[in-house]
């Protein structure tokens, strides 16, 4: 989708899905941002279900429920690289359509939403991503409970929604912050069945306003070593790795690797690794396995001042 020739959205996404309900499968060790984050956009993009829950468990509709309804539908996930933040934004909307039994649609806010600078452009471009949700969202929009709801998914959105209170910064960015904090309060306003979700690894470099507004930030961390547990034995104990071998590559990603490997290193490098290395000849061993493991690299750190 484009605003004046400008491009808004990279691509848009259906739920229920097969392939998104898989996806957030094979998301482990992060249950309770999972958890947290498909409440909280059940809850806010079907409001009547929070009204049904205080009538059945207190006989009546209470005042705090009108609370929890006014919060700002926009949630973070802040962290570090390749922790799962962004697969959780992705695969969500799944559980809150499975849950819910209402059609959500996914929409991924394009990176070229920073535009070139030009005066006005990143607030077409942004107004235009809100718009664009804002409008699609009236049509679903329900007394009761909505015919369907909508997610727009801002990832690396300290891009987008960096703090104002820099000196350098160039007074079309904040622009671009104003608009999107206008588009968070639009969706707040009109109660609209429509939420924000926004990923970063700079919490700190978001605006403060922007983070006042969040309904929740879920912070994201690597995998501990029961994490890795779970993740290795998943993949390697059906190719006959005993608990012995697992344990010894659950070490090796970790402590020995400082500062150890994330999920994507895990899930995305390391084990599609393993299957090539042994493509199309040999099965997978342990003991070449953890030779690849030392040859693997994890991702660095990401530092705030990058």
């Amino acid at each position: 989708m484009t605003v004046s020739n400008l491009i808004v959205f990279d691509g848009t996404e259906e739920y229920p899905s097969a392939d998104a309900q898989r996806r957030l499968a094979s998301l482990v060790g992060i249950d309770d941002q999972r958890e947290r984050l498909a409440k909280g956009l059940r809850l806010m993009l079907d409001p009547e279900s929070v009204s049904a829950w205080s009538k059945r468990h207190h006989g009546e509709i209470l005042p705090i429920v009108q609370f929890f309804k006014e919060r700002p539908p926009l949630f973070i996930l802040a962290g570090d690289v390749g922790t799962g933040k962004t697969a959780l934004a992705e695969s969500i909307g799944d559980t809150v359509a499975r849950d819910s039994g209402i059609h959500v649609t996914l929409y991924r806010m394009s990176l070229a939403s920073r535009g070139t600078g030009l005066v006005g452009e990143i607030t077409k471009l942004v107004s235009g991503a809100f718009g664009e949700v804002a409008a699609a969202a009236k049509k679903t929009k329900n007394p009761g409970k909505h015919r369907g709801a909508h997610i727009l998914l801002v990832d690396e959105a300290d891009a987008l929604a960096q703090t104002r209170e820099s000196a350098q910064m160039h007074h079309e960015d904040r622009a671009g912050v104003n608009a999107l904090i206008r588009g968070v309060d639009e969706f707040s306003s009109q109660h609209l069945p429509a939420a924000v979700i926004m990923c970063t690894n700079r919490l700190n470099a978001i605006d403060p306003a922007v983070r006042r507004r969040a309904a929740d930030v879920l912070e994201f961390a690597r995998p501990g070593d029961e994490q890795r547990r779970l993740i290795l034995a998943a993949a390697l104990k059906p190719a006959g790795f005993n608990a012995h071998q697992i344990e010894a590559l659950v070490e090796a990603t970790g402590a020995a690797q400082e500062p150890g490997f994330t999920y994507s290193d895990l899930t995305q490098r390391l084990l599609p690794a393993l299957v090539l290395d042994a493509y199309p000849d040999k099965p997978i061993k342990f003991e070449r396995a953890l030779e690849l493991v030392v040859k693997t690299k994890p991702t660095p750190k990401f530092s705030e001042a990058q």
